[in-house]
């Protein structure tokens, strides 16, 4: 069998484009990454270091070859707003989770909706999923939200599995079936 990686598509709705990643992005993925107010339900502190976009970039592309997972950017008419991934994608179990982050100008305009919506609608049919999970802090009301809107099912609590600065907090656990899954926007 040969290796072969798994392509980053570019995806495209009525107002976003997802892209893979571009060394361009840096910039901006760092000012989002820093920025201690979007990430305050985040999984880990913000970044400190602009470095550490470019290993994310990095990282981005070694997903892509190890055949892991997809993250992309998200642009509208060229502007940045952040990023949506399904990463930890297991070929056995045909699952994989998603994840996003969007800068707080991206926020309350179903920027974070649309996006996921055309990236499990690649997934289911790309990658053969049968589920996808997320998690979202449980003090973060607005992801909860995109995550049911897309027809996310809340499965139950991680209790304080997070630990960020000191901050000890719970994590609601989501998971979206195939035979669940309704590609139409109007499906919610």
């Amino acid at each position: 069998m040969t290796h072969m990686a798994l392509t980053t598509p570019t995806l495209h709705t009525d107002r976003l484009r997802l892209r893979p990643f571009e060394d361009a992005d840096a910039k901006e993925l760092y000012a989002l990454q820093s920025n201690a107010d979007v990430l305050r339900y985040w999984d880990s502190p913000p970044w400190t270091e602009p470095a550490r976009a470019e290993r994310f970039i990095a990282a981005c592309r070694q997903m892509a070859e190890e055949r892991t997972g997809a993250r992309l950017a998200v642009d509208r008419d060229g502007v940045f707003l952040g990023w949506c991934s399904l990463t930890q994608w297991n070929p056995e179990f045909r699952s994989a989770s998603l994840g996003y982050c969007y800068n707080a100008a991206a926020w309350g305009h179903g920027y974070a909706t649309e996006a996921a919506r055309a990236l499990l609608g690649w997934a289911y049919e790309t990658l053969d999923l049968n589920r996808v999970q997320a998690e979202a802090d449980t003090r973060n009301a607005a992801s909860g939200r995109v995550l049911e809107k897309l027809g996310f099912v809340r499965e139950g609590t991680l209790r304080e599995d997070c630990i960020v600065n000191g901050d000890v907090s719970d994590s609601w656990v989501y998971g979206l079936l195939r035979r669940e899954w309704d590609p139409r926007p109007e499906a919610r």
